[in-house]
């Protein structure tokens, strides 16, 4: 499948202006998270390989780690980072155990849905051993995958319903909350959002944000957010992964840009979403 440079940059950097809107309600200013310190170093990874490489994009990660360019990284994410630089395998590397199921994986892996098809068995083990790099935990990695394949199917033009998203995935408890969010389309979204839960587990995470992503597009991504903050929670995450899927279908040229204006980072990040679009498509 043959990917536009609009919805690629778009994806890039509509999570990257979500992070930044979403991390109002966390940080108390605009700036940007490891959401997005992470995803544009596995840009760079997959352009200096060539390829979406483990081996690449843990080393690419590590570098922006050691080089001080990583904030606010969870424990999981953290762990991987301090296994990296003492030298363990990345294949090694990261957090196990119930408690290894967080948004990592998932925040970070939008870059590779433009590279590796999921529904291809070869793509979808890389996407497993990308995801834990820093995740060894299933949910980490089927939270991963569903954003692979709603940004893929974004890229082309369509939001992916929870239901249908839900079918692509694996018996896991990320397939059972989109399924319980498809199931209450009925109700208001912040009833939803509480009932589900937005504590920064994948699972929440990515019923809540496939919620997010068609009210972006409705009412304006600033409009959702500012919605979106008021729950609390990891809302920077949500919204970042919602603002990638959004954005993969508004194009870069439809996100309001102006908010990346004077934000540390922000013309690197630019800079690298076009190169990276342009390679891609």
């Amino acid at each position: 499948m043959r990917f536009r440079h609009e919805a690629i940059a778009g994806a890039i950097l509509g999570g990257a202006i979500g992070d930044l809107l979403g991390g109002i309600a966390e940080r108390g200013v605009l700036t940007f998270s490891d959401d997005t310190q992470l995803t544009v170093a596995t840009c760079e990874a997959i352009l200096e390989a060539e390829k979406a490489s483990p081996q690449a994009i843990a080393a690419q990660m590590l570098a922006w780690f050691i080089a001080g360019r990583v904030s606010g990284v969870g424990s999981s994410t953290l762990k991987a980072m301090r296994d990296l630089e003492a030298g363990i395998h990345w294949a090694l590397a990261g957090a196990r155990g119930e408690r290894a199921a967080g948004n990592g994986a998932a925040m970070r892996i939008a870059p590779v849905a433009f590279c590796l098809d999921p529904a291809v068995h070869r793509d979808r083990t890389i996407i497993r051993d990308i995801s834990r790099i820093t995740h060894h935990n299933e949910e980490a990695y089927v939270g991963a995958l569903a954003v692979v394949f709603a940004i893929r199917a974004a890229a082309a033009g369509r939001v992916l319903p929870q239901a249908e998203l839900a079918a692509y995935l694996p018996d896991s408890v990320v397939r059972d909350y989109l399924l319980r969010a498809a199931e209450r389309t009925d109700r208001p979204f912040e009833i939803i959002a509480r009932e589900i839960g937005t504590s920064g587990f994948a699972p929440e995470t990515v019923a809540v944000a496939s919620m997010v992503v068609p009210r972006m597009i409705e009412q304006g991504i600033e409009t959702a957010i500012y919605e979106l903050n008021k729950l609390g929670g990891d809302t920077d995450t949500i919204a970042s992964i919602a603002g990638q899927i959004a954005g993969a279908v508004l194009g870069a040229t439809n996100l309001p840009m102006h908010l990346l204006r004077d934000v540390p980072l922000s013309d690197h990040v630019i800079r690298v979403a076009e190169k990276f679009a342009a390679s891609a498509a």
